[in-house]
């Protein structure tokens, strides 16, 4: 019998709970940095920021979980991770209260989320796994950004780019 398959995931703490991003899927993770607001993007688009010349659009996960919004600290952080928006690849900001860990988990650690009492639609996570007495909460980060949205954020990118001041 071959051993699992094992798929890396990069954890970060959003509102005391941890949650996981498969790591193919992260480029970076950057300190916080306020963003330039847009004020035709959808609610949990906070804005854009300036990634080394790039236009990339901040999208606050409190928002989109239905948690209360919190002010950036000392821990704060932006995971970047890459999605297919309209079949190109798109760099989005994810805020978050701070970053973890790299763990690796084979499909057999995942737990279905139960029904009810998970801060997220079960729908948005691939699964739960155990770390010690909690649960880290394992995102399908193609799910959790609805496809509004998406375009949303590219409509943001885009708005922001016209004006030629991405991060100012």
């Amino acid at each position: 019998m071959s051993p699992p398959t094992l798929t890396p995931y990069m954890t970060f703490v959003l509102a005391a709970d941890e949650y996981a991003v498969e790591i193919a899927r992260v480029r970076e993770v950057i300190d916080y940095q306020a963003p330039t607001r847009i004020a035709s993007a959808a609610p949990a688009v906070l804005g854009v920021i300036n990634l080394r010349g790039a236009v990339v659009p901040l999208i606050d996960l409190r928002l989109k979980f239905g948690l209360p919004q919190a002010q950036a600290q000392r821990r704060s952080c932006i995971v970047v991770v890459e999605v297919e928006l309209d079949g190109d690849p798109t760099l989005l900001g994810l805020v978050a209260d701070g970053a973890r860990q790299v763990i690796e988990l084979s499909a057999g650690e995942l737990t279905p989320p139960p029904d009810f009492g998970a801060p997220v639609k079960p729908e948005f996570l691939l699964g739960m796994a155990a770390s010690g007495r909690k649960f880290i909460l394992v995102l399908d980060i193609t799910r959790v950004l609805s496809l509004s949205e998406l375009q949303a954020a590219g409509a943001a990118r885009t708005q922001a780019a016209g004006r030629g001041r991405p991060g100012s």
